[in-house]
């Protein structure tokens, strides 16, 4: 698939879909037709039913209207709320909406056990309902993203969101709809269910440097499987940083840090040793820390053992959750640049990787090529060992 966006603001590429930002609580809809005549106006609401119970907090109003119309929603209190109408695709023929009608969002999720009044008006015509959402359930679902909002992140970062549950594959499509991801300046990108567990939003390419990155996941209220809901909804926005690459070679034992395509170092490295060679990949940072006790126990092998460690690490970032990472090694400072000898880390000095910790985010590329082992997939972000048409396939869409 294209750019799921699906829903709100911004344009992303022609054959993408639009999405309409949140904005006046009234906002219209126009028929490509052209304009029309009080005899002939025609509008009905076709979803929620007038009268329905127990209607989901994350619904949205759908109407057929014969030419402009506008939307207007209320709680019982008169209190208006905000939204906007959904546009077709452009990718398919203006003159044909959604199946079901046009579709109109409301900003923010609705309340539990509230009643709501849907009008939409058309010329003289006006379709009104009146709808009840359901009780609070009883098992609400936290959903958390890995990016923070306000956060700089790498060119190769990807949107993760997180969920609290499994989500069966016939709810994976009715959720993925509900994110809403944009870019400015617009770039392509899909969501893939990385796991059950897991949502990524890679661009087609590295993000652009200085890109401007917005989600809203509005997932409250969006059934999860069985008695479980999504709890509320999520916002995030985000800055891409600078175009910074680590690029590993085995063959030449050098890394080389380039960032918006001018080399900054290079700098020599010692990989993983024959028994324990390290991954080739496309990797991005995951975890940076100043320090970190490396202990050889929490993957298997016994402190005590000839493989056996427990060190504390100056400067780690972390590439994958096997246990790889780029961190300062002053005990193999003479092997740098000749021969390998770690236990499937980047080994760099102590100064060296203090000045790259300085300069890095959580999402940069790392390129590591030529090893013995290609990584596997899933063993940390490795969202750019896919194919773009790859990763597609992993939308529920």
């Amino acid at each position: 698939m294209l750019m799921q966006l699906r829903r709100l603001t911004l344009l992303f590429v022609a054959s993408a879909l639009v999405l309409a930002g949140c904005g006046d609580s009234a906002p219209s809809w126009k028929d490509p037709g052209g304009g029309s005549s009080a005899a002939t106006d025609t509008v009905k609401v076709t979803a929620p039913a007038d009268g329905a119970a127990d209607v989901s907090t994350a619904t949205s109003i759908t109407f057929a209207a014969s030419s402009d119309a506008s939307v207007s929603l209320q709680d019982a209190s008169g209190t208006p709320i905000e939204g906007a109408v959904v546009p077709p695709s452009s990718s398919a023929s203006p003159a044909s909406p959604a199946p079901g009608g046009v579709e109109w969002m409301p900003a923010k999720q609705l309340k539990y056990a509230t009643e709501y009044t849907a009008t939409v008006t058309s010329g003289k015509a006006k379709s009104t309902v009146k709808f009840t959402t359901m009780a609070k359930p009883s098992s609400l679902v936290r959903t958390s993203s890995q990016i923070g909002d306000g956060q700089v992140v790498g060119v190769g970062m990807m949107m993760i969101l997180s969920f609290g549950t499994e989500i069966p594959k016939d709810k994976r499509a009715g959720i993925e709809k509900r994110l809403f991801m944009t870019s400015d300046p617009p770039q392509v990108g899909s969501w893939n269910w990385y796991t059950s567990k897991e949502i990524h939003y890679r661009p087609k390419e590295y993000w652009q440097a200085g890109t401007k990155l917005s989600l809203r996941a509005a997932v409250g209220g969006v059934s999860y499987g069985g008695k479980s809901y999504g709890e509320k909804d999520l916002t995030v926005d985000a800055t891409v940083g600078k175009k910074l690459i680590m690029e590993v070679d085995n063959a030449t034992k050098q890394m080389t840090v380039t960032e918006d395509g001018t080399v900054l170092k290079t700098m020599p490295v010692s990989l993983g040793k024959p028994s324990n060679p390290s991954d080739s990949g496309n990797f991005i940072v995951m975890v940076k820390n100043e320090w970190e006790w490396f202990d050889s126990s929490t993957y298997g092998v016994p402190v005590d053992s000839p493989d056996g460690y427990r060190t504390k690490v100056e400067y780690p970032q972390r590439i994958t959750w096997s246990g790889q990472y780029i961190h300062a090694a002053p005990w193999s400072v003479k092997d740098q640049g000749k021969r390998n000898v770690s236990h499937g880390c980047v080994n760099i000095s102590l100064e060296l990787a203090k000045w790259l910790y300085g300069v890095t985010h959580i999402g940069d590329p790392v390129i590591v090529k030529g090893t013995e082992e290609r990584v596997k997939y899933g063993d940390g972000w490795t969202d750019w060992e896919l194919s773009w048409e790859e990763y597609q396939k992993g939308s529920a869409l």
